[in-house]
């Protein structure tokens, strides 16, 4: 039998041996991808962190403050916008990004710290904006449970973020946190299209285990909806209606999309990927690209870097708004998370 040429898979650019073969199996309780390392495994540094909770004022986010636990993410998506985040640490947004990780191992144990404050005032955490908390070392570090008990005790709001189908080991503390009305989940659904997700989003959850994490959660009694990220014109962007469609019929409540978003060392990653993969059409993608940010191939404004402006981007928020009124999503709205039961380490001391 003859074997096939291996497969490139993560970051193609920066991957000149072909680090993953095409054989590859379906982990059963997750559903990624796992494709066999030929050169590189991947390493995890671990870092005592001196402060948690990260702080931002963006018009665009529905949260002001995060915790990322760690810093890159094994699930290798190619348009991941978080990579340029890895050369603070001298580190390659390519390869680097995906293999050579950084666990805040104290992370728990600091977001007490923190919470204790005097005049800590309390508003949703969210889980996930950077780089996935249910991303593969996960299983062994530990690191997201640990938060989410500290989170449940104190009765403090989470909002989560992931495309990793290992969120339902933590189905006890996000079922416990929703009674108390501390959690919304959105699972981030990018395609239905197995191969397309194989080089697109390596070793993030297969499309069917994200959708079962959301039909799951949903019988457990947790907010869940779906985050149809990042919208990329040519390539997922006809598969909007379908994605909103499969969600809602396994439960999702709510849904949200983001154009995609390719900031600083992102866009030559992302366009050696697209002339990989999709040699003939590489060039129209990138011309839908530069004509929904202003002609540039990214545009930072607030207002416009999530959603893009002109003909495709108005088209693409037009298509989803439709779709979302037929689905009957994003109707409810009981999901404000409750601030009001907060109480932090130093009054429970109090109060024994």
């Amino acid at each position: 039998m003859v074997t096939p040429p291996p497969v490139r898979g993560r970051g193609t650019a920066h991957n000149p041996h072909n680090r993953f073969a095409p054989n590859r199996s379906l982990a059963e309780d997750d559903g990624w991808y796992q494709e066999a390392p030929l050169t590189q495994g991947t390493e995890v540094r671990l870092e005592s962190a001196k402060t948690i909770i990260t702080r931002n004022s963006s018009p665009d986010l529905p949260f002001d403050r995060s915790i990322n636990p760690y810093r890159g993410c094994e699930h290798g998506c190619i348009y991941c916008y978080a990579r340029p985040s890895h050369a603070y640490w001298d580190l390659s947004p390519g390869l680097d990004f995906e293999t050579k990780l950084i666990a805040k191992t104290n992370a728990a144990e600091v977001l007490e710290q923190q919470l204790s404050k005097p005049g800590y005032v309390c508003a949703p955490i969210n889980l996930g904006s950077n780089t996935d908390p249910y991303q593969p070392i996960e299983r062994e570090q530990l690191l997201t449970r640990r938060l989410l008990e500290v989170l449940l005790r104190y009765r403090h709001p989470v909002t989560l973020i992931t495309k990793g189908a290992l969120i339902l080991r933590d189905l006890d503390l996000l079922s416990e946190l929703a009674k108390q009305r501390l959690v919304s989940v959105m699972i981030s659904l990018t395609t239905l299209d197995d191969e397309l997700k194989r080089t697109l989003e390596p070793r993030a959850a297969a499309p069917k285990a994200r959708l079962r994490a959301i039909r799951v959660m949903r019988e457990a009694g947790i907010p869940v909806g779906v985050l149809c990220s990042p919208m990329i014109p040519m390539i997922n962007d006809s598969e909007l209606e379908q994605l909103l469609e499969a969600a809602s019929a396994a439960g999702a409540l709510n849904a949200g999309y983001m154009l995609l978003r390719l900031p600083l060392e992102v866009a030559p990653l992302f366009e050696q990927w697209l002339h990989d993969h999709y040699p003939q059409r590489a060039n129209h993608v990138l011309s839908l690209i530069r004509q929904s940010r202003g002609g540039e191939i990214y545009d930072s404004r607030f207002g416009s870097r999530m959603r893009g402006e002109g003909v495709f981007a108005d088209l693409l928020a037009q298509r989803f708004s439709k779709a979302v009124r037929r689905l009957g999503l994003n109707q409810r709205e009981d999901y404000a998370l409750d601030c009001t039961a907060f109480c932090p380490p130093g009054q429970q001391l109090s109060l024994l």
